[in-house]
């Protein structure tokens, strides 16, 4: 066994990739990892010490969640990157240890003795250490099935949690109390904690999710306005564009306003696609609409694209030959050879100005579809319609809402929510959020009295939306239970962002949730039955079976 990771949905025989990653990473790659993962622990045991005798250090928290961020599926493939994470971590974890025994000191008069299992590591760039040490600290270091699924449950949530709070903080937006909890929750991990506990940390996960969510909420809306009912173009024009991915909507803003007057166009691809839902965005003339569909097609999409790609966060697949000069990653993202824009410095916007002078280059994007799709239905906008959708709930114009939130994903058995999309009744709406859209956002389903029978939130973090809208319908009717409501939620995962939403809907108390393709691998047999018994949680089945069951 050269590695061992089942963190996303795809992992080989849905038991776990052992050789090299589904997703592309090598052994190496996840080694790296692991061990990155372990720094960040040894991090969070000395500052949740620290935050004992004084106030927490909130640039460690932040460095932990960046890291984390990188972690994620599909994100970073370069190990320089990672190798440069850990050693900076270890420089992290080693001032924070040092200011602990300090202020220790300082408080006790004596010097502090306890044992800590502190996650200490040493770097080594000898393959045969590496190797070794990489094993002894990765998932299966945790020989109990139950302990190691609960654990790495905790630890897939905070890397959702903290995709959410990197973008938040990016707009200036933090919030102390989930910097905390990122301490509490990393720390437990590290500790032998009984199975009350740990599935305790597990459903305080998904709380500090929500707040996650809700902050980035705040930061986006705030930043560029509450998103608009928009009629987003899918065609191209004759004119020289760059094709951006991911989800970071200030790499959106910066890139846009350096390309403004440049006779550059700018098109969204897969979660970048609510960016054309956004008033302050809207406004430029130069930025067309949308170029694709969801990330795992990016290899045929990119290509066809002919244009400079900026890919700004996680969705990305092995670069191919065909793209390889003129693909760009920043932020969290990383691949061998691909060329890095850096972090801001000083307050100043992103320098783009590399891929504005290749796209004045390159031919027009090749056209690959054409017309509109619909979206913008994050809850500001959603509510603002209430009285009309209540109305058409007591007309019996709409009888259920199912929402099919989550990840999109390259396997064959995800056609089921295409083919549920197109079998639910006429008086079905469908509310979605994250890429798991494009497998029905461009059906022709009409709509009920003027509403969309797709309504489309937003990227991932906007399930956020569809939970605010659903609280507000449990207000309206005066029911005490969420689950009363006429909503069913049918949700397609892929990756650790998926794993924050569906946590977030647990701590809210849904039930009866739908998981597909498949339940996650790192869910082992008792786990998955606490879940199913406390929460009902069940795998999808059939499209008649599922549908019979949810109407």
């Amino acid at each position: 066994m050269d590695m061992f990771c089942y963190q996303c949905q795809e992992t080989a025989k849905n038991t776990g990739c052992i050789k090299r990653g589904v997703c592309g990473k090598t052994a190496k790659t996840a080694g790296l990892q692991d061990l990155l993962i372990y720094v960040l622990k040894g991090i969070s045991v000395w500052g949740r010490k620290a935050e004992e005798i004084r106030s927490f250090d909130k640039n460690a928290a932040a460095f932990i969640t960046e890291a984390l961020f990188s972690t994620i599926t599909n994100a970073n493939f370069d190990d320089d990157r990672f190798v440069a994470l850990i050693k900076e971590g270890l420089n992290v974890r080693q001032r924070v240890r040092e200011s602990f025994l300090s202020a220790y000191k300082k408080e006790s008069g004596k010097e502090f003795t306890e044992e800590l299992h502190d996650c200490a590591i040493w770097f080594s760039d000898r393959a045969e250490e590496f190797h070794e040490k990489a094993r002894q600290v990765g998932v299966l270091a945790t020989e109990d099935e139950d302990i190691r699924s609960l654990r790495e449950l905790v630890i897939y949530g905070l890397k959702g949690l903290a995709a959410y709070a990197e973008h938040a903080a990016v707009l200036g937006y933090q919030n102390d109390d989930i910097y905390r909890f990122v301490f509490e929750a990393l720390e437990s991990t590290a500790r032998d904690l009984s199975l009350e506990n740990m599935i305790g940390m597990v459903m305080k996960t998904g709380e500090m999710g929500v707040q996650a969510m809700a902050l980035l909420d705040k930061a986006n809306t705030e930043t560029y306005g509450n998103p608009e009912i928009t009629k987003v173009n899918i065609g191209v024009r004759k004119t020289p564009g760059i094709l951006i991915s991911g989800h970071d909507l200030r790499d959106m803003d910066d890139l846009l306003k350096q390309t403004e007057g440049s006779g550059v166009d700018i098109y969204t691809h897969s979660e970048m696609l609510p960016a054309n839902y956004y008033p302050v965005f809207k406004k430029y003339d130069h930025f067309v609409g949308n170029y694709g569909n969801a990330w795992w097609q990016q290899g045929k999409e990119f290509a066809s694209f002919n244009g400079p790609i900026l890919m700004t966060t996680n969705c990305l697949i092995p670069v191919r030959d065909a793209y390889k000069d003129r693909i760009f990653s920043t932020g969290a993202v990383g691949y061998p050879g691909m060329k890095h824009i850096p972090d801001r410095a000083d307050g100043k916007p992103k320098d783009f100005s590399e891929l504005i002078e290749l796209a004045k280059t390159c031919a027009p994007p090749t056209e690959i579809e054409t017309g509109t799709i619909v979206g913008g239905f994050a809850h500001d906008q959603v509510l603002k319609l209430a009285d009309k959708v209540v109305g058409a709930i007591k007309s019996g114009a709409i009888k259920q809402f199912v929402v099919m939130a989550g990840c999109d994903g390259r396997h064959k058995t995800r056609s089921y929510y295409t083919e549920l999309a197109e079998a639910l009744p006429k008086d079905t709406i469908i509310l979605t959020a994250g890429c798991a859209k494009y497998r029905y956002n461009k059906l022709q389903l009409g709509d009920i009295d003027g509403i969309p029978r797709v309504l489309d939130a937003g990227q991932c973090n906007d399930s956020y939306s569809l939970v605010v809208v659903a609280l507000k319908l449990k207000e309206v009717f005066k029911l005490d239970d969420i689950n009363d409501l006429p909503i069913s939620y049918d949700i397609a995962w892929y990756e650790q962002k998926a794993v924050i939403v569906l946590l977030a809907l647990l701590h809210l108390g849904v039930k009866n949730i739908r998981l597909g393709p498949t339940l996650p691998a790192f869910l082992s047999p008792n786990v998955a039955k606490v879940l199913v018994e406390k929460f009902n949680i069940k795998p999808i089945t059939t499209v008649e079976e599922d549908m019979k069951a949810m109407l």
